[in-house]
């Protein structure tokens, strides 16, 4: 038996709460637990591929190895009238 008064209350039954939506129910010491991303709507398990680029690092990448489409390298015009 746990010594009483110095564990925090259990929750058998709280409930997993990701964008107002009840996703699951799990125990917890908290009664309501609020996720952002959770299994369901996680790209790894939805097979679903997204980018998640806040501060430009993915257009960064790609514009510096020349993989965006109106990025391409120009040629030296001045060689091609030789």
């Amino acid at each position: 038996m746990p010594k009483s008064g110095i564990h925090p209350e259990w929750y058998p039954d709280a409930k997993v709460i990701c964008n107002g939506e009840v996703v699951m129910h799990v125990g917890s010491t908290k009664p309501e637990i609020n996720v952002e991303v959770w299994s369901g709507n996680h790209p790894f398990y939805t097979g679903t591929q997204k980018i998640i680029d806040a501060e430009g690092r993915v257009d960064r990448f790609l514009r510096k190895y020349g993989m965006l489409s109106g990025n391409q390298p120009k040629e030296n015009k001045t060689e091609e009238n030789k």
